[in-house]
């Protein structure tokens, strides 16, 4: 078995998705304007998506994360279980009419941007087959080294060596993605699997179990399943089963472990992993106690009732409040997308920056947090924050302005990810920064992570190739450009001739 990795989607398919979810949902009683604007949303989600040219770059991701994890999953589940799609709303047929709208705008934002994106990805000839080994070494050895830094040094403050270094440190994801590339690329498909990529994959999930993060802890094995999918790795019986165990695991336990856990606020690392371990001692219990204060949150009720993971994975409900909140006070203008560009400035330029919160903002603004809680956040999608701040020009204005810029920056980074590492680290980003993010993730994404990024591959490519060399006892890794040692790497499947769905 291969997991679909789509240079294009078949419209057919689409469509008759589309249609299928329509007739549902008016036979649910779903209203007819919301049922026809989510059949609309669905074919520009495919539309898009191909004129992006599917997961052949890392715009494809952001526009099927969007598409899938903000609304489609939302209102495809709420099919499933028989309810009208715009119950439980309070602008049900304005929310879906603003995703349309949102996806008519991306569409536009996605086609410019494939015009002016370079050619040639400018970080593409960076990481070859022959550094990868020693890349993968140095990486996973800085990574480690850091972040028990990070995590031993307790609470950081913004501005300090500590938070600059935590925001820096994406080296174990990037050590996954390298080793899992490395490894299949060398076995001729035989294999995904090595040491290195193990190692940094326990590091990351057991850092995302010590802080109760859902992104950290599941990061790893998305990072795993980018790679393998976009290399055409058949899994084995074994694997298949595995991750469907993993999969049930991490909705069944882990997200209620996660929300749980944040709870206990521990400020230094020895108090967060004794409680981690207490956690992970009682996840039936864990499980039950979330479940009962879920059916008493109205915050996240989309659903009649308690839907576990699935009450995470759709961004209808908190869209359509913040979108009430703005008809019934009116939009509140672009300064935090003005926020967002300053907050760029460096600490050390601007020491006593602001510090935007508004995801807190919004939460009070919608009357779901105590007066004195200046720290608890709720996710809005892109969609929703731009709304917010200036209605429809927000929709067809600012959010697709944003969108072409962080759409040609990463293409022309990043390159096809099938080819290039960076764009694999990119989709992993993505599928957490596109439904949820915000317009001041893109802001940041542009202005922060981009950059971050070019250096990164620069180390990763002259930097960790040394540091590997001098850790591992293999003779195979090689210095960029020297050629001194090539490591043999076997045929394996061509990722690129893998087809789109339905072709």
């Amino acid at each position: 078995m291969r997991i679909p990795f789509p240079v294009r989607v078949s419209l057919l398919y689409v469509t008759c998705f589309a249609v299928v979810l329509f007739v549902v949902q008016i036979a649910e009683g779903t209203s007819p304007v919301f049922a026809i604007f989510s059949l609309l949303f669905v074919m520009l989600s495919g539309v898009t998506f191909n004129i992006a040219g599917g997961f052949s770059t890392s715009t494809g991701f952001y526009v099927s994360s969007y598409a899938i994890l903000a609304v489609i999953l939302g209102i495809t589940w709420k099919a499933v279980l028989g309810e009208p799609g715009n119950s439980n709303l309070s602008q049900p047929e304005l929310t879906m009419k603003v995703y349309a709208g949102s996806m008519a705008a991306m569409l536009v934002a996605v086609a410019v941007s494939r015009k002016i994106t370079v050619k040639k990805p400018l970080l593409g000839s960076l990481i070859t087959d022959a550094n990868m080994q020693g890349a993968v070494a140095g990486s996973l050895l800085t990574g480690v080294v850091l972040t028990v830094y990070i995590m031993l040094a307790g609470q950081r403050t913004a501005g300090s060596a500590v938070a600059i270094l935590a925001q820096l440190n994406g080296f174990l994801p990037l050590a996954i993605i390298l080793g899992t590339l490395y490894e299949i690329r060398r076995s001729g498909g035989t294999r995904s699997v090595n040491l290195a990529g193990m190692i940094a994959m326990v590091a990351v999930t057991a850092q995302g179990v010590i802080s109760f993060s859902k992104a950290g802890m599941f990061a790893g094995p998305l990072c795993w399943i980018i790679v393998v999918s976009s290399q055409g790795y058949r899994l084995s019986r074994a694997q298949v089963m595995g991750l469907i165990f993993a999969v049930y695991l991490a909705g069944h336990y882990m997200v209620p472990f996660s929300q749980f856990g944040r709870n206990y606020g521990e400020p230094t690392i020895a108090g967060r992993i004794d409680a981690a371990v207490d956690l992970l001692g009682r996840l039936g219990e864990v499980r039950e106690q979330v479940q009962a204060q879920a059916q008493d949150d109205e915050r996240s009720k989309y659903f009649n009732t308690s839907q576990g993971i699935m009450d995470r994975l759709q961004m209808i409900f908190p869209d359509d409040g913040l979108i009430d909140i703005t008809e019934q006070r009116g939009a509140i203008g672009i300064f935090p997308l003005i926020m967002g560009v300053e907050n760029l400035v460096p600490h050390a330029i601007w020491p006593d920056k602001p510090i935007p919160r508004f995801g807190n903002y919004y939460a009070h603004e919608m009357g779901g947090l105590a007066d004195d809680d200046d720290t608890t956040g709720i996710s809005f999608s892109p969609t929703g924050e731009a709304y917010h701040i200036a209605g429809w020009i927000g929709i067809f204005v600012w959010a697709p302005l944003l969108w072409i810029m962080l759409f040609t920056v990463f293409d022309s980074l990043c390159g096809d990810p099938r080819v290039h590492p960076w764009g694999l680290l990119m989709a992993s980003f993505y599928v957490h920064m596109a439904p949820e993010g915000m317009l001041q993730s893109i802001i940041h994404a542009v202005g922060f992570t981009s950059i971050v990024m070019a250096g990164s591959a620069v180390v990763t490519a002259y930097l960790m190739p040394v540091i590997g060399a001098l850790i591992s006892s293999s003779r195979r890794s090689t210095l960029l450009r020297t050629g001194l040692v090539r490591g043999t790497f076997r045929q394996g499947p061509n990722p690129l001739t893998q087809q789109g769905v339905g072709q």
